[in-house]
């Protein structure tokens, strides 16, 4: 079976920097937006444009799932790409998450703990870069998945059943956020230890010195 592919692990090839799969995630940054003009559209309170609203970020969410697929299977990864598609994913999601929470349409604590994870998960990403890249889990495609489900149904003007519903999948997907959060930090801890980076530091400062005793000028 094959494991999931990080966009951050897949090298760049020699492609045009304007090709379809920048396009999708250009068009991604530019809906962000018009998603918050319409979620803010009469101080939250029309409904049809909070539906305008959901549907935009259902389209912006789409071009998030293809971007990345179709720069793999053609060959079309650029660094631009690698740049430009966590940027408009955090754009996307951070501007949905506190446009909901300064509507009072989702609790603050809710938006902080989804925000403070993926940013903290950015840094981890830079801080083991030397190391390798920590391939997607199974976890963390599901977080992104309920998230984005969850998201999109706190935009639409739910109430009743409907109104409860919701509220469970945003638990899960804090859940999840949590959860992938700490497995990455552990994750992230592991490659710093056991990367072949690591092992050649570990094993130059266990090698003699000029002395006899052990080397104290190892890099780490």
């Amino acid at each position: 079976m094959n494991s999931p592919v990080d966009p951050a692990a897949t090298p760049p090839q020699s492609a045009r920097v304007v090709n379809l799969p920048n396009a999708l995630t250009l068009l991604r940054l530019a809906l962000v937006p018009v998603f918050a003009a319409l979620l803010f559209a009469d101080g939250g309170m029309d409904d049809d444009r909070r539906y305008w609203a959901t549907l935009v970020f259902a389209l912006a969410i789409i071009t998030d799932r293809y971007d990345g697929m179709i720069a793999r299977r053609t060959g079309q990864v650029t660094e631009f790409g690698k740049l430009a598609d966590p940027i408009a994913d955090k754009a996307l999601t951070g501007t949905a998450l506190i446009g909901l929470s300064v509507l009072a349409l989702l609790p603050w604590w809710v938006t902080l703990t989804i925000l403070v994870r993926e940013v903290g998960v950015t840094l981890l990403r830079f801080w083991v870069i030397r190391h390798g890249v920590i391939a997607a889990s199974r976890g963390g495609k599901a977080k992104t998945v309920v998230q984005a489900l969850a998201v999109g149904m706190y935009t639409l003007p739910l109430d009743g059943l409907f109104g409860t519903v919701r509220w469970w999948v945003m638990a899960a997907a804090v859940v999840l956020t949590v959860a992938t959060g700490l497995d990455y930090v552990y994750r992230a801890l592991m490659l710093r230890r056991t990367s072949a980076r690591a092992m050649r530091a570990a094993a130059a400062r266990r090698s003699p010195g000029p002395t006899g005793g052990p080397r104290t000028d190892a890099a780490t």
